[in-house]
């Protein structure tokens, strides 16, 4: 259940309550007994632990430059893996000098 926080708006008092998210808000201060709590809404921490929370997370390894972990514990033979080189160009044909 969410903890939701209040704060009268008479007497400044702060008041924090878990409640259901099917409850009512609350209205009447415990401290000063008047009609006037409101809710504070502040920003949320949130946190994303584990994978498939990040873009990079769900491409393949065809397109990353350096591999994931899920790449170097996988069964997969290295040689797949590993990039081949590109071909040396060929040499550039000199001219002729003929007499």
């Amino acid at each position: 259940m969410p903890t939701y926080q209040y704060v009268c708006g008479q007497c400044d008092a702060p008041l924090e309550v878990v409640q259901s998210f099917s409850d009512d808000a609350l209205t009447t201060c415990p401290e000063c007994k008047a009609e006037a709590l409101k809710k504070v809404y502040g920003s949320v921490g949130v946190v994303f632990k584990g994978s498939g929370f990040y873009r990079n997370d769900s491409r393949g390894t065809t397109s990353s430059a350096t591999p994931s972990a899920s790449d170097s514990t996988s069964s997969a033979p290295a040689a797949a893996t590993t990039p081949t080189p590109a071909a040396a160009p060929a040499p550039a044909s000199t001219p002729s000098t003929s007499a």
